[in-house]
């Protein structure tokens, strides 16, 4: 570290220490300005938001979305459980009403409502005279008791048992698709308040002897957002914990309050800015703010100690905020980039919201430089040192550390082996069990919520009571090159016939429909209803007998189908299942597309899915890369030594794989919520191998100690601080492994072990690499190199 830095550093110092009531005034105005923005800030969920708009799956999903929606489905079921079943006035008349109010939620595609009162569900039968066919419930249906036989009888005729009429007749369901855009006023769907609704409905129409269970995106995020009081109050749980260990730490109540308090200010200036930038929150990234106090924590414990220390040491308060800024700017700036630059990385995932999340706390730490290395020091210049705290330092200056110097051992070649033989068991470990991470979902339901949660018990009921189910991938054949309809031409309907019968042999399937399903059905009918005759004929004039399958208005294929959607219902939405089905279509489209036929994925709720998973996987790697990548060279370019960088870079490398076997263990898969965490806590891992090597550094080159002398030292001047913030964050962040919503459970838990195991790499394995790569000892040869030169000059 040979340049002018330090002496450009230091006049920036004499600036800021010279300009302090100026640059206070200054901080205090746009502190007030942004809490009064910050008031402004609303949540901003979104389901396009969610999912990766220019994966291949997405654009045909986005292509066919006007004519063959359901990515964004709602189910609302009600369930009878009177005696008797679902043909009684009671619930008929619930199912009426309910499908009313669905009808007229604000964003819902209202032609595409589905229900036993919607004009779309239809019966067709074969009489003696022909074709016959009506809506399922009569038009002016009273429920007078021969009205309930009729719409018993044309249920049954309707096909609709099992898809909206539950396999046992204890239940009936109402299926709508939302819409990004509210076609009555052109505005964004409000989110939270379709969820209200929808829950509304729920309040409404529950009694002794009906139920609703309501499955979809809008639910989920109601549920996350009636969830967060919750997440509030273990963010105050973890405020409270982080505030008592503090002042247990420095032994004095201003240091804590303002260290608190400059730990809290970025995320006060990032709530403020976000509605100034067009930015809402996303209910999915709320956990962010807090990660960004938590790093914010980390910076002020390390300011306010190097001040204190230097207060102790005699200098005056101003004077001791100009050396701890000399000292800390430098290695507390570099490791406030790193973080933003591994944030920023996020930000070339290809998902709206992951992109707004690394936006959010990228910004939130570049406001950290402003708020942690101005302002802080700025605030100190002005705070005396209480007694008591006056006291633990000289205590703990006046001997030897006797922690610190056992940990510094590891700064010597025989403990050095030791630790390294005890990473090497945890990383063939680590290793061997992060090959078992999952890509996607695990388990059934929402992973965001726990088992027993409302959402989760709804979806459960309805998947057991439906053989469609609530999972669908819907695959799209296009047909080209033919004048008059495809769907009389046999090798169509023979091709699509043919993926309809492979998919339903593959497992994870639970049925699938198709028009040469509907069509043989037709074609049956036609020929009274004759099981043989429920073939695909081979000439166009047969397969005209099947028309009324290919019926545009069905659903499932366009005018002349020129596109033709299969629904496959799977048995779930979890990563390795979707995997597997994904992995047998594609098989078969290289196989049997041609120039008159071409299967495409994909639409429906999972191949949404699908396609986050497929980009979650394939961000994964570069995202790592990247941010490994970024972080070296900063670390290089600070260090100038590739020794540095491999000693702060392993053990974030080794944290990073046992994060994942971590995952692996608790049955966490890796998606959009969780993709983050690792770089998350790269990102807050560097600080304390940045801080310790920086001081390392410094003893060894300007003060000549040895490298074991320089660790300790380094240890007994940063490495308290980043032991107290890393247990203590891991203490607050750990309070949330009983929160009900899962996914903060489970961030709380990731992150924690990444905190700790972080502190454990930089405290035992920097050193230990450290010494056995030189560190130090390139210094020693160029000194003896230059003593050598100088002994032959004066000979």
């Amino acid at each position: 570290m040979k340049s002018n830095t330090p002496k450009i550093v230091t006049r920036c110092a004499d600036l800021l220490i010279s300009s302090r009531r100026v640059l206070l005034v200054i901080f205090l105005a746009v502190t007030a300005a942004l809490i009064a923005s910050s008031l402004r800030i609303k949540l901003d969920p979104g389901f396009y938001k969610m999912i990766p708009l220019e994966h291949p799956y997405m654009k045909t999903f986005l292509k066919y979305a006007d004519v063959f929606p359901g990515g964004n489905r709602i189910l609302v079921n009600l369930r009878w459980n009177g005696s008797g079943d679902i043909y009684n006035n009671e619930f008929l008349h619930a199912l009426r009403g309910a499908t009313d109010e669905v009808f007229f939620i604000p964003g819902v595609d209202r032609p595409r409502v589905t229900s036993l009162f919607t004009p779309n569900v239809r019966f067709i039968e074969v009489t003696e005279k022909g074709f016959y066919g009506d809506v399922v419930v009569p038009a002016k249906f009273s429920g007078q008791p021969e009205e309930l036989a009729t719409v018993r009888r044309n249920t049954a005729r309707s096909g609709e048992i099992g898809r909206l009429v539950q396999n046992d007749l204890k239940g009936a369901m109402i299926r709508s698709d939302l819409q990004e855009i509210d076609p009555q006023t052109g505005k964004k769907v409000d989110y939270i308040a379709v969820a209200k609704k929808l829950e509304k409905i729920r309040r409404e129409f529950t009694t002794k002897d009906l139920s609703v269970q309501i499955s979809g995106f809008p639910t989920l995020i109601g549920d996350i957002v009636n969830g967060l009081m919750g997440v509030i109050l273990f963010f105050g749980c973890a405020f409270v914990i982080t505030g008592a260990l503090l002042f247990a730490y420095c032994r004095s109540l201003k240091m804590t309050m303002l260290a608190l308090t400059i730990a809290i200010l970025p995320v006060t200036w990032l709530l403020g800015l976000l509605p100034l930038l067009g930015y809402g929150i996303d209910p999915l990234s709320i956990l962010v703010p807090f990660l960004i106090f938590s790093i914010g924590v980390s910076h002020a414990v390390q300011m306010t100690n190097a001040w204190k220390q230097e207060v102790v040491r005699g200098l005056s308060p101003m004077w001791a905020s100009h050396a701890a800024f000399t000292k800390l700017f430098i290695p507390g700036s570099v490791a406030l980039l790193t973080n933003a630059l591994g944030f920023m990385v996020i930000m070339r995932i290809d998902i709206p919201s992951v992109r707004e999340l690394g936006v959010t706390a990228c910004l939130g730490v570049l406001l950290m430089i402003l708020t942690n290395k101005l302002l802080l020091p700025v605030l100190l210049s002005y705070m005396t040192l209480e007694a008591s705290a006056h006291r633990a330092q000289r205590a703990a200056d006046s001997d030897r550390h006797p922690l610190w110097w056992r940990l510094s051992a590891a700064a010597q070649r025989p403990v050095a082996l030791a630790v390294f033989a005890a990473m090497l068991v945890l990383l063939v470990g680590g290793v061997s069990e992060s090959r078992k991470l999952t890509i996607g979902d695990i388990g059934s339901g929402a992973p965001e919520f726990r088992e027993n949660a409302q959402y989760n018990r709804d979806n459960a009921a309805i998947i057991s009571s439906y053989h469609t189910g609530i999972d669908v991938l819907s695959v799209i054949a296009e047909t080209r090159g033919y004048s008059d309809d495809a769907c009389l031409k046999y090798p169509v309907m023979h091709a699509i016939d043919q993926f309809e019968s492979q998919m339903r042999g593959v497992y994870g399937v639970r049925s699938v429909v198709s028009v040469p399903d509907l069509a043989k059905t037709a074609i049956a009918a036609n020929n009274e209803g004759n099981p043989r005759w429920a073939a695909l004929p081979r000439s166009s004039r047969g397969l005209s007998q099947g028309a009324d399958g290919w019926n545009p208005d069905l659903g499932f294929n366009t005018d002349g189908c020129t596109a033709v959607q299969v629904l496959i219902y799977t048995k779930d939405h979890q990563g390795a299942t979707i995997d597997h089905i994904v992995s047998e279509i594609k098989r078969f489209a290289e196989e049997n597309n041609s120039e008159n036929i071409n299967f495409r994925l994909a639409a429906g709720n999972v191949g949404v899915i699908a396609a986050t998973n497929e980009a979650v996987k394939a961000a994964e790697v570069t995202m790592l890369l990247s941010i490994f990548g970024a972080i070296s060279l900063l670390c290089f370019v600070t260090f100038r030594s590739w020794r540095a960088v491999l000693c702060i870079i392993v053990p974030l490398i080794i944290v990073s794989i046992l994060c994942n076997a971590l995952m692996a263990m608790l049955g966490i898969g890796l998606k959009v919520a969780t993709l983050p965490v690792i770089a998350l806590g790269v990102g807050v891992g560097v600080d304390y191998g940045i801080y310790l090597f920086e001081r390392v550094q410094h003893h060894m080159h300007y003060e000549g100690h040895s490298f074991h002398d320089a660790f300790y030292e380094a240890m007994c001047q940063r490495g308290t601080a980043a032991v107290f913030t890393a247990i203590t964050m891991a203490f607050g962040v750990g309070t949330w492994a009983f929160s009900s919503l899962k996914f903060q459970s489970d961030m709380g838990i990731l992150l924690a072990f990444m905190f700790l195991v972080n502190l454990l790499g930089a405290v035992l394995l920097l050193p230990a690499l450290a010494v056995w790569l030189g560190v130090g000892e390139e210094r020693k040869g160029r000194r003896a190199s230059a003593e050598y030169a100088q002994v032959g000059e004066s000979s």
